[in-house]
């Protein structure tokens, strides 16, 4: 029910756009975050962003760099990747949450796009 895109290989120091469609179900009143994993570690906390898209949250990693939004429906997202760094480098996931406020915990999170890979070389 979510399609992320945007994805690819990059050098340090540019920039992506990952999108993340919604299908079947409207996600418009629920938070929505992004996620990411890289290879042998746990799934992380990239961004979330709350249904009005009035309250965002980023990890310490990222603030600054990227930029999380809504489109106008509320039911596409986007993270604006600058300044990326090779630690950057993994595989993004889009979720839709079980409520209205955005939230940096994995469980608050229901449904969940099938991710999309970003490698930063230096």
């Amino acid at each position: 029910q979510l399609q992320a895109s945007g994805g690819g290989l990059v050098q340090a120091g540019a920039s992506l756009r990952l999108s993340c469609a919604a299908s079947k179900r409207t996600f418009g009143n629920d938070a929505m975050g992004w996620f990411r994993q890289a290879p042998g570690k746990d799934r992380e906390f990239v961004a979330t962003i709350s249904w009005r898209g009035d309250s965002t949250e980023y990890a310490d990693s990222v603030k600054g760099r990227f930029t999380i939004s809504r489109g106008d429906a509320k039911n596409t997202l986007y993270l604006q990747m600058n300044s990326l760094k090779p630690e950057d480098t993994a595989v993004y996931y889009c979720a839709a949450a079980l409520s209205s406020a955005a939230s940096r915990t994995l469980k608050a999170y229901r449904y969940w796009g099938q991710g999309t890979q970003v490698t930063v070389s230096s």
